[in-house]
């Protein structure tokens, strides 16, 4: 899960709705609640192969310990040219060995960043060159699909599923991707394709958060009328 921060666009009555429940799962969290990209002053500061991998140069990869060197921030190399979206660096240091599960402080890898970024271009080159989408990642003890379907990037989420996500993976605050879909989504367009796409996939509609309630429930209380119609098709209850 990667909270953001609300849109001034008049949806003050879903944070009523959600704020408290977020507010609740997030009170005991780590400090560091979202992706930490590089900072000015920590690419300014940049040793030659992390400067080449935001810079996307085709860097000079060295030895493997180099591809393994970390920032202050236990960036890898590859964590910095997702981040930058420098898909040649990502593909340069893929081939040279680099490790794609590689977690940084936060416990993120790249193909989370990329989910994360909605970075889809990003997340099929990494995902056809060997990364997994089924990595536990995030203080949440979450997943990239969590992450993707809380945020509504509906087509990253069905590139995860398509590559071998863990649909009804259950993080550390009980919620699963369809949960997160519903709970921190607006209900829009995009998280109701998210909720569609992990019902197709199979996504268990009997899994409950902390409380007991139901992907169904959940729905229902937010008055999401299109998700309620989709679960229900599912064989929700």
């Amino acid at each position: 899960m990667t909270p953001r921060p609300l849109r001034r666009d008049g949806r003050a009555a879903r944070w009523r709705r959600v704020g408290p429940v977020l507010l609740a799962a997030l009170g005991a969290a780590a400090p560091a609640l979202a992706q930490v990209p590089p900072s000015p002053s920590e690419i300014a500061g940049y040793p030659a192969l992390h400067a080449a991998a935001h810079r996307g140069d085709a860097p000079a990869l060295g030895t493997p310990a180099a591809l393994a060197t970390r920032d202050g921030h236990g960036r890898t190399p590859l964590h910095v040219a997702t981040f930058a979206r420098q898909r040649a660096a990502v593909a340069a240091l893929l081939a040279a060995g680099a490790d794609p599960g590689a977690l940084e402080n936060d416990r993120y890898d790249a193909v989370t960043i990329a989910s994360v970024a909605d970075d889809e271009e990003t997340l099929r080159l990494l995902l056809a060159r060997g990364a997994s989408a089924r990595l536990v990642t995030s203080r949440y003890d979450g997943t990239a699909l969590i992450a993707a379907a809380h945020l509504g990037h509906d087509g990253v989420v069905r590139q995860l599923l398509a590559a071998g996500a863990p649909v009804d993976h259950v993080n550390n605050l009980h919620w699963t991707a369809l949960i997160e879909a519903i709970v921190l989504g607006d209900g829009g367009r995009r998280h109701q394709a998210c909720v569609r796409a992990l019902l197709d996939a199979g996504a268990d509609t009997r899994l409950a958060d902390r409380a007991g309630r139901t992907p169904l429930q959940l729905a229902l209380e937010r008055g999401y009328t299109a998700m309620v119609q989709m679960l229900e098709r599912a064989g929700a209850r």
